[in-house]
């Protein structure tokens, strides 16, 4: 029995040592991120049910730019530019007869044009995201099963001439979920309408300018990226790949962010915070783990594993050809969009780009994500940076 119960606690020491020498282990791959350049931002958001992301982080972006040339810090109404956007989008889809998609995702040039149409109005201005359907944050599940019947029932309808009787219903059921969009309002003491608010913030929309990089078209000319949620057509300029990481560098060196539009449907795209570029074929040798076996895992078993191999993770090196391989096989997809606004390394010297989520304080660095450059050079679908930002000889190719 003595005898028993001694190998009995050894074989428990044992497994104890060895969990313990596991926990060190993946202790010693997690990122310990070290900052190189962060520029100031505004608070995080959370935009809860709603595909509103697009809305999110470029209004995070326009306040810092906002914050960079005035030193004031805005919080500028999200739900004011949906309530815009969304009646815009379905004027579209009824002229198209229901031949555009009407949904709830956008993009940074929705943003840009609204404000430029229509100006904008500070969050305090509406009705706060949620509110007006008892909820305390955006709840669009309600909403949109209710709007976009409405919008195809009069997009695909059958009679030969309609009437625009069918936009003040639209309007109400905009009104009623997300608040009426302010014609003027009172903010620190002045009342504005949205475009004198917008003329105020300091700002010239006109510097503002999209950026993206394929072979589908020629570069240093301007295009429209075929996705749906650019349903209006917004044109980018497109460069070449090392010169699109050119300009984001170049913009975090003098002090301008980048709303960011791009795949998070990567494995490498945790919940956690990171963004990294997996290459699957080299973390199979490295998780032990050989062909067949690999191959027999399933497809979250293959992801804790390279979640695992933490900043040892390696990753894919990503070409022009890899870009356009991936938008034109549906790999490189229009997912999410947010705010860039530092750089940090890791403990091996890996370089991330800090990005501002609006998931509210989620994951590892409450609401921070942290992309590789391999990432971001991989998977960006477009960004909007201030002309200004990018570097002169790239400018002078686009005529900027």
């Amino acid at each position: 029995m003595k005898k028993l119960l001694l190998l009995t606690l050894l074989a428990a020491s044992t497994i104890g040592v060895q969990a313990e020498e596991k926990k060190d282990s993946a202790d010693s791959r997690k990122p310990v991120f070290t900052t190189i350049k962060e520029l100031p931002i505004t608070s995080i958001k959370d935009q809860n049910r709603s595909g509103t992301c697009w809305a999110y982080s470029t209004l995070s972006f326009f306040e810092s730019e906002i914050l960079k040339k005035t030193g004031k810090t805005y919080d500028l109404c999200e739900m004011f530019i949906a309530n815009k956007d969304y009646m815009e989008r379905a004027v579209l889809t009824v002229r198209m007869h229901g031949d555009s998609q009407f949904s709830q995702g956008g993009s940074a040039g929705d943003v840009l044009l609204i404000m430029k149409e229509h100006g904008i109005c500070p969050e305090t201005a509406m009705p706060l995201p949620g509110t007006m359907q008892g909820d305390s944050l955006a709840n669009f599940n309600e909403f949109f099963s209710v709007m976009e019947p409405y919008v195809n029932a009069v997009a695909k309808n059958k009679a030969k001439k309609i009437s625009n009787q069918w936009k003040k219903g639209l309007q109400g059921i905009i009104d009623s979920y997300l608040g009426e969009a302010p014609e003027t309002f009172v903010y620190e003491g002045k009342t504005y309408t949205p475009k004198s608010f917008m003329a105020s913030l300091g700002i010239n929309l006109d510097d503002y300018v999209s950026i993206t990089s394929y072979t589908h078209h020629p570069f240093y000319t301007k295009f429209a990226v075929e996705v749906q949620d650019n349903w209006r057509w917004d044109q980018s300029y497109n460069v070449p790949m090392d010169e699109m990481m050119r300009i984001i560098d170049n913009a975090l060196d003098n002090g301008y962010t980048i709303a960011w539009g791009g795949d998070v449907s990567e494995d490498g795209f945790t919940r956690k915070g990171l963004g990294v570029l997996y290459d699957q074929k080299k973390a199979q040798s490295l998780s032990g783990s050989d062909a067949a076996r690999w191959l027999k895992l399933s497809a979250s078993e293959k992801k804790n594993k390279m979640e695992e191999l933490g900043v040892d993770a390696p990753e894919v090196v990503p070409t022009q050809q890899y870009r356009q391989d991936g938008f034109d096989n549906w790999e490189l997809t229009d997912d999410h969009g947010m705010h860039i606004f530092g750089l940090a390394k890791d403990q091996n010297g890996k370089e991330y780009y800090m990005v501002k989520n609006s998931w509210g304080e989620y994951g590892d660095y409450k609401g921070i994500w942290y992309m590789t450059k391999a990432f971001v050079a991989g998977k960006t679908m477009d960004f909007l940076v201030n002309k200004n930002a990018i570097p002169k000889d790239i400018r002078k190719k686009l005529g900027i």
